[in-house]
């Protein structure tokens, strides 16, 4: 117990000395808070659904409606702190999925080698040859846009980068001392993977899943201005990028705000991920 704590103290001392860090974790903490807590902190929670005020329609920020209100008269606070959690379940759904496929095939790929890592990595190079938003909008374009359909098509294009990360990893450790020892004194594979191999992966994986939730946020909401993403009256920040783009200059808090909500969000994860490498020591 007492090791443990010398070690967190020892993690959150690397991990603070940068003030970037810390300023990345406020702002994944800040927008997590909002998104979990939409429908008691915003003014007006019944405008993240089919709600029409035309009376109030098109205003500029002020204290009644801080970001403003769109042109169906809906406070935009409101729907950006509900944007964020349609875009924060999209990006722990997806991770969520494709990591621990991701992972477990890389540990098969690098152990057992032979025919069975090849066909393993060759199935992942076709993955990786697409670029990510292509190979989504593929998928998308022949399936019905959905929040779901969103969700499994990213799933589908992100397992193959932690399956490589883990394979080139993997290639190193199994000739380790330790995991050496552990064959000759006849431990199995699955203990060899698992508790000799996989926790000298973690450091990575914890990293580059704290970088790719920014990209997955990114890119779902690059679908979702494209249409192919969460449908209206759902709020979500691409498509309120989307909607909003067609009344600038006159609007322009409309594609404004909802935008820089979107590059917060990204920041964040992206300065946490960076703590997460010096608070690791990978570099």
């Amino acid at each position: 117990m007492i090791a443990r704590r010398e070690g967190l103290a020892r993690f959150w001392h690397r991990f603070s000395r940068n003030p970037l860090s810390l300023i990345g974790l406020a702002l994944v903490l800040i927008v997590a808070l909002g998104a979990i807590l939409a429908p008691w902190v915003t003014p007006y929670p019944e405008h993240a659904g089919r709600y029409v005020n035309f009376a109030e329609a098109g205003q500029p920020p002020s204290f009644r409606h801080l970001l403003g209100t769109d042109t169906f008269g809906r406070d935009l606070f409101s729907r950006v702190l509900f944007g964020y959690r349609t875009s924060l379940l999209l990006g722990v759904v997806v991770l969520a999925l494709a990591v621990p496929v991701g992972v477990l095939l890389g540990l098969m790929a690098g152990y057992l080698q032979g025919r069975i890592g090849a066909w393993i990595m060759r199935i992942a190079d076709v993955f990786v040859a697409v670029p990510p938003l292509v190979l989504a909008m593929a998928v998308l374009g022949v399936a019905e846009p959905s929040l779901f359909n969103a969700m499994m098509a990213l799933t589908l294009m992100w397992w193959p980068w932690y399956t490589r990360m883990v394979y080139n990893q993997v290639r190193g450790l199994r000739v380790e001392g330790y995991v050496v020892a552990a064959q000759v004194v006849g431990a199995p594979t699955s203990h060899i993977l698992f508790h000799e191999i996989l926790p000298n992966c973690l450091p990575s994986v914890l990293t580059k899943l704290a970088l790719d939730m920014g990209f997955v946020i990114l890119i779902g909401a690059s679908l979702s201005f494209l249409g192919l993403g969460v449908q209206p009256p759902t709020p979500d920040l691409g498509t309120m990028v989307a909607e909003g783009a067609r009344y600038l200059p006159d609007l322009w808090w409309l594609a404004v705000f909802p935008g820089v909500a979107i590059l917060l969000v990204v920041l964040g994860f992206n300065l946490l991920a960076d703590g997460l490498r010096d608070a690791f020591g990978e570099g």
